[in-house]
């Protein structure tokens, strides 16, 4: 699996704002393609479009330390990606062409809601969003946990979320807990435990 996914930053479901970017929602190369260049590829594809389009930059969700889920922030950062800005352990990286920079809005810096129970924060972008969330349910059904699913289904709605967004955010106790889609019953149990 080789893929590239990116949007214009003003329409792209993230609490990011910046004048003009690209917003790289995914670049992944599975561990048995890397080496092969298809990731150097998607990328310079990525930024030849921007400046063909007139961007003034691209713009990622990384963090301070690398994220199974997240795009190579390292492999990000030999094309000249640096953090301009940060929420806590998430950081946004921005290749700028012009000087200017992109921010998370300061709900996203916020990471907590007045919510207790479970809360999670999803849109229907990633096709495994939906087997996540019929997880979530199942097992908060079965063993009578509260939760709360809310599903960001318009552009305001995901400009003003409480916390990074890469089209899943969980909340616990009203604390940001993660981004992490990867979240199996063994992680949810950790994260209801506390």
């Amino acid at each position: 699996t080789v893929f590239i996914e990116y949007a214009p930053l003003a329409s792209a479901w993230v609490p990011i704002c910046g004048e003009n970017y690209m917003y790289i929602y995914c670049l992944w190369v599975e561990s048995k393609e890397k080496g092969n260049g298809y990731g150097k590829a998607l990328l310079e594809y990525c930024i030849q479009d921007a400046k063909a389009k007139g961007k003034s930059g691209i713009c990622m969700l990384g963090a301070t330390k690398q994220k199974a889920w997240l795009s190579d922030q390292s492999f990000a950062k030999k094309y000249g990606f640096q953090i301009v800005d940060t929420a806590h352990a998430y950081e946004l990286l921005a290749l700028s062409f012009d000087g200017t920079f992109p921010h998370f809005n300061e709900t996203a810096k916020k990471q907590q809601i007045e919510n207790t129970v479970l809360t999670i924060y999803y849109d229907m972008q990633c096709p495994y969003i939906y087997q996540k969330i019929e997880m979530v349910k199942q097992y908060c059904d079965t063993n009578n946990v509260p939760v709360s699913l809310i599903q960001v289904d318009t552009l305001q709605k995901a400009k003003d979320l409480p916390c990074v967004f890469n089209n899943w955010g969980v909340f616990y106790k009203g604390n940001f807990e993660t981004v992490n889609l990867l979240l199996d019953v063994e992680h949810l149990k950790r994260i209801l435990k506390k």
